[in-house]
């Protein structure tokens, strides 16, 4: 399916490179999560920058790397690194990795992102399933805009049932998208705790959207790197994603594999 020019373009560089026409599958990896790349067979692997279309991903933790390759033999689309409104992208180009998705007929897309812990029963190297995001106030806006409803809860019910059936216990909950790139102030993270949000990222919200707009089914994964300000007496740090991704690689990996063949 032919969705627009630039994505259109995009597709027949990367079928030259050995892409397949269609995937079954899409996965977006969040800061820290490339590890799962490693649970690819036969990859190929395109760098974002020779990409048409494609800008550059900035940010620490992010291979910057599209690959084509097989989980449980089926076609999985991997995008190793994402695009963050806060980098200077529009939204328009926050979303890309769901318009090649739809570009190649992907039948699901799973995302992932680090997210801090709000909800103060949660801790670091927990996995969390997005019920629901919050935006406050924030206009995310993407064209062509047309009015729709998206409810992740059936999809969310899901993942907790298959990752229940692998013995992995996740959490499930609410994700707040905040423009970034500073983290929170305690008295903002204190205000999120009363409006019910029990994780806060920077990204996510924007994909989950357009893929709901373009009806495309999608599943989130949070993985609590951190507990936000004013939950923990350490100070933030960037070195706590990769702390934390380290520790549940593993788990991570699993369950995505799983989402592939099930979802």
């Amino acid at each position: 399916m032919k969705f627009s020019e630039p994505t259109f373009e995009a597709k027949k560089f990367l079928v030259k490179q050995g892409f397949p026409e269609s995937f079954e599958a899409a996965v977006i990896l969040g800061s820290g999560l490339s590890g799962f790349t490693d649970s690819i067979d036969h990859p190929v692997k395109v760098p974002y920058h020779t990409i048409p279309h494609f800008p550059v991903t900035s940010v620490h933790g992010h291979d910057g790397m599209l690959i084509s390759g097989k989980v449980r033999n089926k076609s999985v689309l991997i995008f190793s690194g994402r695009f963050h409104h806060y980098e200077g992208f529009p939204f328009s180009t926050t979303v890309l990795p769901i318009h090649i998705a739809k570009e190649f007929d992907a039948n699901k897309v799973i995302i992932s992102n680090a997210a801090g812990a709000v909800n103060s029963q949660f801790k670091v190297g927990d996995l969390m399933v997005i019920d629901d995001i919050f935006r406050l106030f924030q206009k995310i806006s993407i064209k062509p805009s047309n009015t729709f409803r998206y409810n992740l809860y059936p999809v969310s019910e899901r993942v907790r049932g298959i990752a229940s059936s692998i013995g992995l216990d996740i959490q499930r909950g609410t994700y707040l998208y905040v423009k970034g790139p500073n983290y929170e102030t305690k008295a903002e993270i204190t205000a999120f705790q009363r409006l019910g949000v029990d994780v806060v990222g920077m990204s996510t919200a924007p994909e989950l959207m357009e893929a709901s707009r373009l009806k495309i089914p999608a599943a989130a994964i949070s993985l609590v790197t951190n507990m936000a300000a004013g939950l923990s007496s350490g100070k933030l740090d960037h070195s706590e994603v990769k702390e934390a991704a380290e520790s549940r690689k593993e788990d991570f990996a699993k369950l995505v594999t799983e989402l592939i063949d099930q979802l």
